[in-house]
């Protein structure tokens, strides 16, 4: 075993340690670790990050539902459309990329350049708002009345969706303040939705893939059981952390590494 493939292996538990924690970013770092570490192709890397974020994720949501903390009608709400949009996404849009994208004199852009510095813009955003954004609900568990903005909910959906099947990313970031913002729901109640509605649409996302891609199933599942290890050891630590200070830090984490990948895409 080679030495980026050990710290590869940590990353696995670290991916699972974040989605247990903040309910999203674990698919935010799969992408980079099994391209940057493992070496895979970022066409192959996003594949692969649907699966072992949608079964890490729905081993949490298991959890939290025998909690009682997920709100279905909320996931139901959301995740119909979202499904239906990275289901096409992934069977249809990605293979129909041509190889070059665009090209300007000696200066090309390839498909497996554009979905990295692709990610890396939507990692940009999603620090963003995990830094800057003021969530007066982030520390709040008491219940509220749920109100379903059903239109602006089945819209956000589909976009996290689409996001979702181009880069390979559960969308918990974009999901989170959906429900807390829409959905009106507690924070804590809104990051364990979050995990059952990525993990039905990551492992849908991944359907599409497998007609296309030829899967190392013994890698993936090595790697998928240390992320459902690290995401009972999120879960558990979940009780401890207070979210709004976990996300700041994390945010940070999250742009560092989104300029490293613009850096090294296009130097």
């Amino acid at each position: 075993m080679e030495y980026t493939d050990v710290w590869g292996y940590f990353g696995a538990i670290i991916i699972g340690l974040v989605l247990g924690l903040i309910g999203g970013g674990g698919s935010i770092l799969t992408v980079p670790v099994m391209v940057y570490l493992f070496g895979l192709n970022p066409l192959v890397a996003t594949a692969y990050s649907l699966f072992v974020v949608g079964v890490t994720s729905m081993v949490g949501a298991i959890r939290n539902i025998s909690k009682g903390l997920v709100d279905m009608r909320t996931a139901i709400i959301f995740s119909l459309p979202a499904l239906l949009a990275v289901y096409l996404t992934r069977r249809f849009f990605i293979p129909a990329l041509p190889d070059t994208l665009f090209q300007i004199k000696d200066f090309e852009i390839s498909k497996e350049i554009g979905i990295m510095v692709f990610f890396a813009l939507i990692m940009l955003i999603a620090s963003y708002f995990m830094i800057f954004g003021n969530c007066k609900h982030c520390d709040n568990d008491e219940k509220s009345a749920v109100v379903y903005n059903y239109p602006m909910i089945v819209l956000e959906g589909i976009i996290v969706g689409f996001l979702t099947g181009i880069v390979g990313a559960g969308g918990g970031f974009l999901i989170i303040p959906a429900l807390v913002l829409l959905a009106k729901l507690p924070m804590k109640k809104a990051v364990a939705t979050s995990l059952l509605i990525i993990a039905i649409k990551s492992l849908i996302g991944f359907i599409g893939d497998v007609e296309n891609l030829a899967m190392d199933w013994i890698f993936l599942l090595i790697f998928t059981l240390l992320s459902i290890a690290g995401i009972f050891l999120g879960i558990y630590l979940n009780k401890f952390i207070k979210e709004s200070r976990l996300k700041n830090y994390f945010g940070w984490f999250v742009f560092v590494m989104a300029v490293y990948i613009l850096y090294k895409e296009l130097k």
